[in-house]
């Protein structure tokens, strides 16, 4: 590993004003190995981005919402392939949407699919069939609001793998079988033990103080500031998409997969949810119905992408190093993270930036990728 040929390339990612700021760090099972942030929590503002910085990460949520139900599989209170709807009354009837109409699903939704994006599920950014349908029904586009979960599927469970909300789903599975909200329950089983202090669902007004604007890339190429969320408590917590957390606290969650578990998750569930749970089925392909919010994505072009229990895997060595079986995922304000099991490490790198796969964001990931693994000189 590189360290100052990574640092480099932070730097030079804020100074060419690819991002405005970003923070990214390398750990083993057992500690941070290498960690360093450059730029500002605003453009042209003068609070430095650190490790401590509050970064909405978003779809990294997901990981975590899986663990939570796996440790719940692990007590025989979920269980993978049994119908959700038994636990869940709104998914006992699914419908699928054909040529702008629904008709009733001939399959029922099983925690497995929801866990491997294979129940049917999309978003309405990635879909323009499904967007329309959001719209002619006035649905809200945000995660937070009850509402957004009552949309349709666009093909029968276990037919192919395609991204959506079925998280915020897996979110409300632990809620019933557990008896308690979303945040309570990560903090009392997932974040409290592993001294997530700062992985949270509704930042206090301090962690508020420390939080990263999101940026907005515009056609001429430069970043505007989006205005912030308001901090409202949600009708619901997405479990797909509502966490923030710190590049200091993302690495103790990652450290579960470094470390047989971490007495958070058993071993056995440790290589569950690492193995390709899709059989023949392709992952990693994102289309966009909002350009403005996600570019079209294939993760590991070329390559059979695979899906675990929360992971993308890719099956071949990657183009920038990372080896095969490594887990990964991100979010759509451009953080991200990957699991190498080989070498044992894992990376997290952090920037807020729109839209997702935003090409400045992009460049400034792969170099990171790339010096971590090139040899030190």
């Amino acid at each position: 590993m590189n360290r100052t040929e990574i640092e480099t390339i932070l730097n030079d990612a804020v100074a060419s004003g690819r991002v405005a700021g970003v923070a990214a760090a390398v750990t083993d099972a057992n500690e941070t190995i290498f960690q360093h942030a450059a730029g500002t929590t605003e453009l042209g503002g003068g609070q430095p981005v650190t490790a401590d910085t509050l970064f909405w990460i978003a779809s990294m949520t997901k990981p975590i919402t899986s663990v939570a139900a796996m440790q719940l599989v692990e007590q025989g209170r979920l269980h993978l392939d049994t119908p959700i709807g038994d636990l869940l009354p709104d998914l006992a009837r699914p419908v699928i949407l054909e040529d702008g109409k629904t008709r009733p699903a001939t399959k029922p939704i099983t925690l497995r699919q929801l866990l491997t994006h294979t129940a049917g599920f999309s978003y309405g950014f990635a879909s323009a069939e499904l967007a329309a349908y959001i719209a002619a029904h006035n649905l809200p586009k945000s995660p937070g609001q009850r509402a957004s979960l009552n949309i349709p599927l666009l093909f029968e469970p276990g037919e192919r793998w395609e991204y959506g909300i079925s998280t915020d789903w897996v979110g409300q599975a632990v809620e019933a079988a557990s008896g308690q909200t979303l945040d309570q329950y990560f903090l009392d089983h997932i974040t409290g033990p592993l001294g997530m202090a700062d992985t949270v669902f509704l930042p206090s007004p301090e962690q508020w103080s420390r939080r990263t604007a999101i940026h907005q890339r515009q056609p001429d190429g430069a970043l505007t500031v989006i205005p912030p969320p308001p901090r409202n408590r949600p009708e619901f917590f997405s479990g797909g998409g509502g966490l923030y957390s710190t590049l200091a606290d993302y690495q103790k969650f990652l450290r579960i997969f470094l470390n047989d578990g971490a007495g958070i998750i058993g071993p056995a569930t440790v290589a569950e949810m690492s193995r390709n749970q899709i059989g023949p089925l392709r992952a990693g392909i994102i289309p966009s119905a909002d350009l403005a919010f996600n570019t079209p994505t294939e993760v590991y072009p070329g390559m059979d992408a695979k899906w675990g229990l929360g992971f993308l895997i890719n099956p071949e060595r990657g183009r920038f190093g990372r080896g095969p079986g490594s887990l990964n995922w991100a979010g759509v304000a451009n953080t991200y993270f990957w699991i190498d099991p080989g070498p044992k490490f894992a990376a997290v790198i952090m920037m807020q930036t729109l839209p997702a796969g935003d090409p400045g964001a992009i460049m400034t990931y792969c170099r990171f990728e790339s010096a971590i693994y090139a040899a030190p000189h």
